[in-house]
């Protein structure tokens, strides 16, 4: 995958569980692992605004781009 999620990094920064995040953007603890482990296939703006909100980031914070190259090359 190109895209990666930082969830793990932000929510140690700010000293969060996933569960509170959970909690807090609405979402199932399921389904925001899904997105901690960059397993998601896509995720809607309002729930990219609400991350964003609850963990006070900007989406280049959470999210981060790995060349193809470069995923293959690191596994």
């Amino acid at each position: 995958m190109a895209i990666t999620v930082h969830l793990d990094r932000l929510l140690a920064e700010r000293g969060l569980t996933l569960t509170e995040l959970a909690d807090r953007v609405g979402m199932t603890l399921a389904n925001l692992s899904i997105l901690k482990t960059n397993k998601a296939r896509a995720i809607r703006f309002s729930t990219l605004t609400a991350l964003c909100r609850e963990l006070d980031c900007q989406p280049g914070d959470l999210l981060g781009y790995v060349p193809e190259s470069h995923e293959v090359a690191e596994h």
